[in-house]
C-alpha cells in the first residue's frame, strides 16, 4: 500500500498549484534526461523512480480543480471591488504631519505578530521620503532580514536595474513591504500577519504620498486592492488606491524564474514612466 502524503503537505501542493495558476502556468513537464546515457542503467532506474514518485502522487493527492472565476473587465482608474465586511484599512485614519520618523518610533521593536519569533531585523523600507513612484513588495527575504533593507538579494538586484532602466534611481523612490519581518522558509505572509503589519504600510503610503504605486507581485497587490483575485487578472492596467494610481506587475523573484515575463514588465514599466512624465524608449535590452 501506497504510503500517504501527509495532509499539511497536500495542501501546500494544492496552494502551489493555485499560485501557478493565478499567474498564467498551466502545463508542466519533466525533462526525463537524453541523449548519450538515456539507456544507461543509472538512468533506466532513476526513470523508474520518477515514475514510482509519480504513481504514488496520482493516487494520494487530491485532484486539483480550478477555482471559478468571475470575468473581470476593470475599467481604467477603476476602483477594484472590494468584498464584504470591514476594510483592512478602515480603522486607520490619515495622521495630521505623520512621518516615516514617526510610523518607524511607533513601530518600535515590534512583536505584534508571530514573525518577530524567527527575525532578525525589522526591514521597514528605504528610498527617497517624498517620492513620487513608491514600490511595494511581499515580505523580507534572507538578505533583507540580514541587512535591514528591503530588495538587496538577486530580486533586488533585478529590482534595481528595472528602476534604473526607467531612467531613475533607488534613491529616487521608496521600496517597502507588506509585512516587515521575513516569514519563516520565505513563506508568503499569513492573514493574520497582513491585517497586524499593514497600518504601518497605509501610513507609509500617506506619508510618502506618492504619485504611482507599484505592487510587486500577488500580495502586494491583493493586500492593497483588497481581494483574493490572482495578479495574472489586473496586471498592467491603471487601478486606484485612496486617490492614487496603482499598477500591479510580476515580483522580481518572479522574473528571476520566468525571464520571458520580462517583456510584459517592462511594458507596465513604460506606462509608470508615462504617468510620471519620464521619456519613454522604444525599446529595453533584456
Amino acid at each position: 500500500m501506497a504510503e500517504r502524503i501527509p495532509e499539511e503537505l497536500q495542501q501546500k501542493l494544492i496552494e502551489r498549484l493555485r499560485f501557478y495558476e493565478d499567474i498564467g502556468i498551466r502545463l508542466f513537464f519533466r525533462d526525463r534526461g537524453a541523449g548519450a546515457h538515456a539507456d544507461s542503467p543509472a538512468a533506466a532506474a532513476s526513470r523508474a523512480e520518477v515514475q514510482k514518485e509519480e504513481t504514488i502522487l496520482a493516487k494520494t493527492v487530491p485532484k486539483y480543480e480550478p477555482r471559478k472565476l468571475a470575468p473581470v473587465a476593470p475599467r481604467k482608474m477603476d476602483v477594484f471591488p472590494v468584498p464584504s465586511g470591514p476594510s483592512l484599512f478602515e480603522a486607520v485614519n490619515k495622521i495630521a504631519d505623520d512621518s516615516l520618523l514617526k510610523i518607524r518610533t511607533d513601530l518600535g521593536d515590534c512583536t505584534r505578530c508571530k514573525l518577530h519569533k524567527g527575525r532578525n531585523k525589522i526591514v521597514f523600507g528605504d528610498g527617497n521620503p517624498k517620492a513620487e513612484l513608491l514600490f511595494v513588495g511581499e515580505g523580507p527575504g534572507a538578505d533583507e532580514d540580514a541587512q535591514g533593507l528591503p530588495f538587496v538579494g538577486r530580486a533586488g538586484k533585478l529590482l534595481t536595474q528595472m528602476i534604473e532602466a526607467m531612467g531613475l534611481q533607488r534613491k529616487d523612490v521608496y521600496i517597502c513591504n507588506v509585512v516587515k519581518c521575513r516569514p519563516p522558509e520565505n513563506r508568503a505572509p499569513e492573514k493574520d500577519e497582513v491585517t497586524t503589519c499593514s497600518p504601518f504600510l497605509l501610513r507609509q503610503i500617506d506619508a510618502i504620498a506618492p504619485k504611482v504605486i507599484v505592487c510587486l507581485g500577488s500580495v502586494a497587490a491583493q493586500t492593497l486592492l483588497e481581494t483574493n483575485r490572482g495578479i495574472s487578472h489586473f496586471r498592467g492596467q491603471w487601478l486606484e488606491f485612496r486617490g492614487r494610481k496603482l499598477l500591479a506587475t510580476y515580483h522580481p523573484a518572479y522574473l528571476l524564474r520566468n525571464p520571458s515575463a520580462k517583456g510584459e514588465v517592462w511594458k507596465d514599466l513604460q506606462k509608470v514612466m508615462s504617468a510620471l512624465g519620464l521619456e519613454v524608449r522604444k525599446s529595453k535590452s533584456s
